[in-house]
Order: structure tokens, then C-alpha cells, then sequence
């Protein structure tokens, strides 16, 4: 808030910030659906979104910390992010999209949506610019999750979880996460996130894991049967449908499971290694970047091709340039640069190469190797002093709006009808 400026109360805030909406809401009934609306139609519709966003963002400039002590009980109480916008929907109508708009929204393909999203990510970005409100998220987001804590004692007791798309084995003080995305390339989705972070939390919480091993497992994939692949990245078919969210996948990754393997969960830090099989490509690529050591099969790549996509790469941008030097960042970022594992600026992202054939041995190597007493103080140092929190934080909050807003511009559309119509062109080809 600027100086001057005078502070509304809360409930004054509340009354006309429940009034935008209603005025936005009304204005967007009276049009066709999204699909359905010509350019005029458009306009109007996205100058009715604007008005509203416009007493958002100036409701939560004022009163961002009083909305959060009210949501989390004078932060007593400590909900994940999918929680923490219901419960916004809730307490301040015309804060962010109701359950039931978002189940509408969900029915919709990407190009056909309202992009109530938008106002989650308007909202959460105001909530992790506050020091006070969005460390607290942030410690949040670092506790185990339920499905974590109920499976705890089957998999301390058999060393072994079935969770969908990742499976979860220990042997010799080492966990093992493999993705079994068999027929999708190991892409990303909400449910692979959900496995992912609980997978996290049960190597983390096991006494018995003194290093955690993430690796691809082998595809059903007609162009990869029976090979290995790390991760295709973000599922862009699901994502071209309208079932890749917000919060659930592309918030929840980061302050979730890739922010548990860099910072650990209830005073619980493990070491992590990465095993790239195949190729690491998108979301994929942003995983290594959090990994105490990163092993590769000599034929295996990695790729950020999220600018091409229309998409932001997770926190990549924050960590890329660290891992590697702004010039050779903007190279894989902005340019769609691939970096094979073999070549020299592979050395930036990689720590060892073999053949596929010797991978077994090199992986037990670096798990002997990461298994010593202070391994992980020392990874705990290191990783306060090359991403401390408060960085972390603030990066979260700009991109909780950016890439909110990137699910829904016409570049990222315009892609969506393209691949939609390859997609049938290709089902009518004999």
C-alpha cells in the first residue's frame, strides 16, 4: 500500500470486492460461452474479467494478511493450497472461483474456459509476496501429506508402495522411486504430482532411507517398448483438454514434492539422485535441477522446450542459470536448446555419463558415496545458501500469476486448436 493511501476497512473491502464479481459475473452470463463468443464478444467479456481483477488486486494489496490470519485461524491451523483457495471461496465471495465454477471449468477444453485460474493465481501471488503469509503457506506446502502418513506403515514395514504412476521400493538403505507412466513417457499430470509428493514423503520419513533414487521404468510406448525413459514433462494432451490445473499440478509440483527434495518435510533431509534414461525433457529437465547427483545414460538428452509450449518451466528459470550461466539458459529456455549428455554443457546439468549397460553400478556407487553422516548438513548449507527460501518465495509468487495467465493467452490457445486438429487430421489418416 502506498503511501497516502488510505486503508478500507475489511468488511467495506468484502462488500465491494463481492460486488465486482457479481458485476463481472453477471456481464459474462449475459454472452455465449467462451468457444462460442465472436471478437466483440470478446472484448467485452475480457473487459468484464479486468474490471474485476482490478478491485481484486486491491482488495488483497490492503488486505492480503488480515484474509490469510482469517483463513488459517491466525495461522494456527495449516492448509495446502488446494484447501486454502476453497476455504477463499468461501469466506470472501469474489476472491476466487467457487468449487462449482471450477468443476464447470474442468468440463471445458483449455481454448474454451473462462480462466477463473487467473484469480487463483492472482490471489496466491498475493499471499507469497507477504513475508508473514507466504512463509507460512510455504511451511505448509513441506508437511507430509495424508495419503503419505496413512501408507507410512506398509512401506516401512515391506519397503514396497504400488501408488499408480510411481513405485516406491527400499533395498540396502536406499529408496527407490521408479515412474511407471508405461504408455504416457512418464508426462506429468495432477494424479502422477500427487504420487510423486507422496512418494517424496515416504523416503523422507522412513528411518531406514538414507538416500532417495529416482528413475524412469521401462515403456509400453510403441516408439520406446522396453527401453527406460526419465520424463516427457507436463502431459500436453491432458493439458490441451483442460485437465491440467493450477493449483493441483503446476503450484502444488513446486511448493509440493520438488520443494520437499531440495528442503526435506518435518525435519526429515535426504540426499537424491537422479537416474536420466531416454531423455529428460520439460518438467522432466526442471527435476535435475534440485538432485544432489545427476547420472545418465550416454544416449540420453534434456530439453526445456516450455517457451515453445507458451508455457513457463517451473522454476527453471530460477535455477537454470545457477546450474549453468545466464547465456547457456536463455539458450535452452528461450531457443529450445537440446543438450545430449555427452557434449561439454552437459557437464552443467550432469555429473556422470555411462552406458546404459553400467548405469546399476554407477547408481550404487553414488548411493554409497551420499550415505556418509555429513552429507546432509552439508547438502542443507548448500542448498540455504543457493536458494534460500525468501528467494524461493518471491519467485513462486510472480510465477503463481504469470504462468496462471500463460494457460490462457491466444498463443497458447491458437497451439491447442492446431494440436486438436492435427490430432483428428491424424485419426482419419488409414
Amino acid at each position: 500500500m502506498t503511501a497516502g493511501t488510505v486503508r478500507t476497512p475489511l468488511p467495506v473491502g468484502r462488500t465491494a470486492l463481492a460486488a465486482a464479481a457479481a458485476r463481472a459475473a453477471a456481464a459474462l452470463a449475459a454472452l455465449p460461452d467462451p468457444g462460442e463468443r465472436s471478437g466483440e464478444q470478446r472484448g467485452a467479456a475480457a473487459e468484464a474479467k479486468a474490471a474485476a481483477r482490478r478491485e481484486r488486486a486491491a482488495f488483497l494489496e490492503t488486505h492480503v494478511e488480515a484474509v490469510y490470519a482469517e483463513l488459517t485461524a491466525d495461522r494456527t491451523a495449516w492448509p495446502r493450497l488446494a484447501e486454502l483457495v476453497e476455504a477463499a471461496a468461501a469466506a470472501f465471495p469474489g476472491l476466487v472461483p467457487t468449487p462449482e465454477q471450477l468443476i464447470a471449468e474442468r468440463a471445458r477444453p483449455q481454448a474454451e474456459k473462462e480462466g477463473h485460474e487467473i484469480d487463483q493465481g492472482l490471489f496466491l501471488r498475493a499471499v507469497l509476496r507477504s513475508p508473514v503469509a507466504g512463509a507460512h503457506l510455504m511451511e505448509a506446502m513441506l508437511r507430509p501429506t495424508e495419503r503419505a502418513l496413512r501408507l507410512l506403515p506398509e512401506f516401512t514395514g515391506t519397503g514396497l508402495v504400488e501408488l499408480g504412476s510411481v513405485r516406491v521400493e527400499r533395498r540396502d538403505g536406499a529408496a527407490y522411486l521408479t515412474m511407471t507412466g508405461a504408455d504416457c513417457l512418464n508426462a506429468e499430470d495432477d494424479g502422477q504430482v500427487d504420487d510423486m509428493e507422496t512418494a517424496v514423503d515416504l523416503a523422507l520419513l522412513d528411518p531406514a532411507v538414507r538416500v532417495g533414487v529416482l528413475r524412469g521404468g521401462e515403456m509400453n510406448h510403441p516408439r520406446y517398448r522396453g527401453r527406460r525413459v526419465f520424463s516427457a514433462g507436463i502431459n500436453l494432451k491432458k493439458l490441451h483438454a483442460g485437465d491440467i490445473s493450477l493449483v493441483d499440478f503446476l503450484l502444488r509440483r513446486e511448493l509440493g514434492y520438488i520443494n520437499k527434495l531440495v528442503r526435506g518435510t518435518a525435519g526429515h533431509e535426504k540426499p537424491w539422485v537422479a537416474v536420466v534414461d531416454g531423455f529428460a525433457i520439460g518438467g522432466g529437465a526442471q527435476l535435475l535441477l534440485v538432485f544432489d547427483q545427476v547420472i545418465a545414460a550416454s544416449d540420453a538428452y534434456v530439453s526445456l522446450p516450455a517457451a515453445q509450449e507458451g508455457i513457463i518451466p517451473g522454476a527453471a528459470n530460477l535455477r537454470l542459470s545457477r546450474a549453468m550461466g545466464p547465456r547457456l539458459a536463455r539458450q535452452v529456455i528461450l531457443h529450445g536448446r537440446r543438450v545430449w549428455a555427452t557434449e561439454p554443457a552437459a557437464a552443467f546439468l550432469i555429473d556422470e555419463v555411462a552406458e546404459p549397460g553400467d548405469l546399476d553400478a554407477v547408481i550404487a556407487g553414488a548411493v554409497d558415496r551420499l550415505s556418509g553422516p555429513a552429507v546432509v548438513p552439508n547438502r542443507h548449507m548448500l542448498n540455504l545458501a543457493e536458494e534460500p527460501p525468501d528467494a524461493f518465495r518471491h519467485y513462486l509468487a510472480e510465477f503463481a500469476l504469470y504462468q496462471a495467465e500463460r494457460l490462457y493467452s491466444d498463443d497458447v490457445i491458437s497451439k491447442i486448436g492446431r494440436f486438436q486438429a492435427e490430432r483428428k487430421t491424424r485419426a482419419r489418416v488409414p
